[in-house]
């Protein structure tokens, strides 16, 4: 049985933006990613919240909560326990650049908010990624909990070109078969 299974985990959806255009979608989308996330580690709160924004308001709070005036993808605000151990913290989903970010990198929007629901949840629960080593633990948990939920690894290298609004295509350099002017000369490599 899974933790999941053990306990209800109460997920508070909020939408803050209209730029949400399929809300009730997304909402199902982020409380199962969330749920799976859940279910796969172990925590002892019972109810957390997702707000789902726009960048105008996130820049605002990434400003006043963490001195950085931009906007980002998602925030976490874990819960103090002032009171009430079963709230675990808030989500904070930025459209605008979630959206951005999905469409640079090709992958499907859905996919990538599943990603950062998941990535904001594991934030409440103590997961961090300042050093590498934090780092590569939060990814591969990450990578465990999207399986489960068939999405692919994220942080799996592709071939991607970013896209720009004007694409500009280079002729083809034709690279020729005879061989440099002194092959007996090697390039030696630091190891």
């Amino acid at each position: 049985m899974t933790l999941a299974a053990r306990f209800t985990l109460k997920i508070d959806v909020l939408v803050d933006s209209e730029r949400w255009k399929d809300a009730e979608r997304i909402k199902s989308m982020v409380r199962r990613a969330v749920t799976q996330a859940a279910g796969t580690v172990s925590t002892t709160g019972t109810e957390l919240a997702i707000v789902l924004t726009d960048d105008s308001a996130i820049r605002l709070l990434n400003r006043d909560w963490r001195g950085i005036d931009a906007a980002t993808n998602v925030l976490s605000f874990p819960a103090k326990n002032a009171g009430d151990a079963r709230h675990l913290g808030d989500i904070v989903l930025a459209f605008e650049t979630i959206a951005r970010e999905a469409r640079n990198e090709r992958k499907p929007l859905a996919h990538h908010i599943a990603h950062l629901a998941v990535h904001g949840f594991l934030h409440l629960v103590g997961y961090d990624h300042q050093r590498n080593l934090e780092a590569a633990a939060m990814e591969n948990i990450e990578r465990e909990i999207l399986r489960q939920l068939a999405i692919p690894d994220p942080y799996r290298p592709t071939n991607y070109r970013p896209r720009t609004s004007q694409t500009s295509r280079k002729p083809a350099v034709r690279r020729s078969n005879r061989q440099s002017p002194n092959p007996s000369k090697k390039r030696s490599t630091k190891s």
